[in-house]
């Protein structure tokens, strides 16, 4: 399993690989997150919480009320088009990051 410290910084750019193919809610994310990384990676409700609020507040990911679930509304999320900018951004970087770490291990 991956230590939360280890992957801290690259949440947002999960989070937003995953809403770049589409709008989805915390809980179904969390799930995808999970399957994708054949459950080596378990993302906590606090962390992906946070995350969506960061993003939302820098504009990347909007929050819509959806379908009514066990008695209140689920909230979804989607990408806007600064958070698809800033998603290829950070892609760059991470090709960048690796080939130098890669030099080193």
């Amino acid at each position: 399993m991956i230590s939360s410290d280890g992957i801290r910084g690259y949440n947002d750019v999960i989070i937003l690989t995953i809403l770049s193919h589409g709008e989805s809610y915390g809980y179904a994310i969390s799930k995808e997150i999970r399957e994708i990384s054949k459950e080596a990676y378990i993302i906590k409700e606090t962390t992906l919480y946070s995350a969506f609020n960061r993003l939302e507040k820098n504009q990347y990911i909007e929050s819509f009320a959806g379908e009514v679930t066990h008695g209140k509304k689920r909230t979804y999320y989607r990408i806007t088009d600064a958070g698809l900018q800033y998603l290829e951004e950070k892609k760059a970087e991470w090709q960048l990051t690796k080939e130098v770490v890669d030099l080193f291990i």
